[in-house]
């Protein structure tokens, strides 16, 4: 099916979510679909997700800024379930526009984004210091703030982008924030915490805000003025022009960040990340009703893969040269787009794609990366697990019981042949035509497109989610 060869409905709408542990390629996806979207949204996280972008074999890293931003003409959207740092995303913006990209007359920040300041960064490193000094299991974050300035904001503490508009209201919330952060850290030994020697802080020097332990309030709030200045013309009430967006026909993209996996409420708990990651939380996380999404891609790597701890049941040795895992690992380059760590790689767990179908309510998958496993003699796909002398065909519910887990596997040959920039699916390897439609068995979802390499043009398509 040819991306142009299709009438796209007026004002029909598409959620992008990943189904395993983020990673997926949803970036690649997103840009994709804004040949016919109108509006991209992005609906939650904040700059610990990272989509890289190949278009004509350059590569763009984002973090903040929705996909779409690629396309011109296309509006960008950073909804109220995004916890924001207005310094990375003006350094983004910065990026971006050096590139040649205009960007600020195209994007949209609302005003309910909670807002990441630095004493959010010392305390989520602190907290995984002390983890790391105490011999205890860290949590894996990525030291960038995200959780700590979610809890402010179900604590009805935060300060958010509206309050940058009112410099006495915003300098009177943030001293009941930097009391309480002072605290905190006290309790966590920030005093002696080396910043420096933290190898995830590299490209987010905190020394300027927090000396001997403790928050410079002073520092934080001319940095936030600063801030203000430049992102008032790019503050905007979301919700109601993405309804009036809707209303005139637009189609819209809702993309989501991190993975299904990483949910907060459905994810590996407490391994997860600090948002709702799942199709769902797009309507609260953008202010618009649930009836406005109507098809829900699930972005799924061929493989799968994970950063940071947490139970992981198919995982491989992907340290070890010559093994399966080190070839997922060295082929798919799996590294982390925000931290640059290594990913840990195992096979493809259609029980976890289960559940993950479970709790978005899945329309169609794209499956990313299968070039990856070009060369692979045989694929093993895991249709289930044992847990505790029983066999289950869903993912649990619980980390200690997901670490339990032993996967059930089915083999499948793999193929020699490449498949690399596949744009047909008939074009495919048998084998891995063959491999695909046991995925769609196994899971129960359709596979609607896939993807044969990061560029752009490199992707077969099925169906298409805005089809009419």
């Amino acid at each position: 099916m040819n991306v142009n060869n299709f009438k796209a409905q007026p004002g029909r709408n598409v959620v992008v979510v990943g189904t395993q542990w983020g990673d997926e390629g949803k970036g690649k996806l997103v840009d994709w679909l804004t040949e016919i979207a109108g509006g991209v949204v992005r609906f939650q996280g904040g700059h610990n997700a990272g989509h890289t972008l190949v278009i004509n074999g350059v590569k763009t890293a984002l973090h903040l800024i929705p996909s779409g931003i690629m396309r011109a003409g296309v509006k960008c959207y950073i909804g109220n379930g995004v916890v924001l740092s207005a310094g990375k995303l003006l350094e983004e913006i910065a990026g971006l526009e050096k590139a040649g990209v205009e960007v600020r007359s195209r994007l949209r920040v609302s005003e309910g984004c909670p807002l990441i300041l630095p004493f959010h960064a010392a305390l989520d490193v602190a907290r995984e210091v002390a983890k790391e000094k105490a011999g205890a299991a860290k949590i894996g974050t990525t030291g960038r703030g995200i959780g700590p300035a979610y809890e402010d904001k179900v604590a009805r503490r935060a300060l958010r982008v509206q309050d940058l508009k009112h410099p006495e209201r915003f300098a009177a919330k943030l001293q009941e924030l930097v009391d309480y952060y002072n605290q905190q850290l006290a309790l966590l030994g920030a005093a002696q915490v080396d910043w420096a020697a933290v190898s995830w802080l590299k490209d987010q020097p905190l020394s300027a805000f927090i000396v001997n332990g403790k928050v410079h309030m002073e520092a934080v709030q001319a940095q936030a003025m600063q801030h203000a200045e430049l992102l008032k013309p790019m503050i905007a009430d979301v919700s109601r022009e993405l309804n009036e967006a809707h209303k005139a026909g637009v189609n819209l993209l809702f993309e989501g960040a991190q993975g299904t996996l990483l949910d907060i409420d459905h994810g590996t708990y407490p391994f997860v990340t600090s948002s709702n990651c799942v199709a769902g939380n797009a309507a609260a996380g953008a202010g618009v009703g649930p009836q406005l999404l109507h098809y829900v891609l699930g972005i799924t790597k061929a493989y799968c893969t994970r950063v940071g701890g947490g139970p992981f049941p198919t995982e491989l040795d992907w340290e070890t040269e010559g093994t399966p895992g080190w070839h997922m690992a060295t082929v798919g380059a799996e590294k982390g787009t925000t931290t640059g760590r290594a990913r840990r790689c195992g096979w493809f767990d259609a029980a976890l794609l289960k559940r993950s179908a479970q709790v978005n309510g899945l329309s169609g998958l794209c499956i990313t990366k299968l070039d990856v496993l070009d060369g692979l003699p045989e694929l093993q796909l895991c249709v289930g697990y044992r847990l505790d002398g029983e066999i289950i065909d869903i993912l649990p519910l619980g980390a200690d019981e997901i670490a339990r887990c032993e996967p059930i596997y089915e083999t499948l040959p793999g193929w020699a042949e490449s498949s690399v920039g596949v744009t047909r699916y008939e074009d495919l390897p048998a084998n891995a035509q063959k491999y695909l439609s046991r995925i769609e068995a196994v899971t129960g979802v359709p596979i609607h497109v896939v993807s044969t390499s990061p560029d752009r043009d490199h992707t077969i398509l099925l169906h298409h989610p805005f089809a009419a």
